[in-house]
């Protein structure tokens, strides 16, 4: 089990339990995490579940692939730290994550 920490674009905190072998992106629908669409169920077929990950994190979640990041052109105010929270698998290096939600989805 990791805690994440997900931040609303209008500061809202929700702590979040997640499973190991999940994704972030699951564990954000499980807990109603407003912002996380989803759209495509985690098939990384659309970037409506993009979040900004900690600085503090980044190398610790590591970089997109290449599909990922062709994915993350069709987000909205795409980042350095910018991920698509179906493709972070949850594992106890993370845990403590910490993602931003942006303002809204591409």
């Amino acid at each position: 089990m990791a805690k994440i920490t997900f931040i609303a674009s209008d500061g809202t905190t929700y702590n979040v339990e997640a499973e190991n072998g999940s994704t972030v992106m699951e564990n954000a629908i499980r807990n109603a995490v407003p912002g996380i669409e989803a759209e495509c169920g985690g098939a990384c077929a659309c970037a409506t579940c993009h979040v900004y990950v900690d600085e503090a994190w980044t190398d610790v979640v590591g970089e997109p692939e290449a599909m990922e990041e062709d994915m993350l052109d069709f987000a909205y105010d795409v980042r350095p730290n910018s991920r698509l929270s179906c493709q972070i698998k949850v594992r106890d290096a993370l845990d403590g994550l910490v993602v931003r939600v942006p303002e809204r989805q591409g």
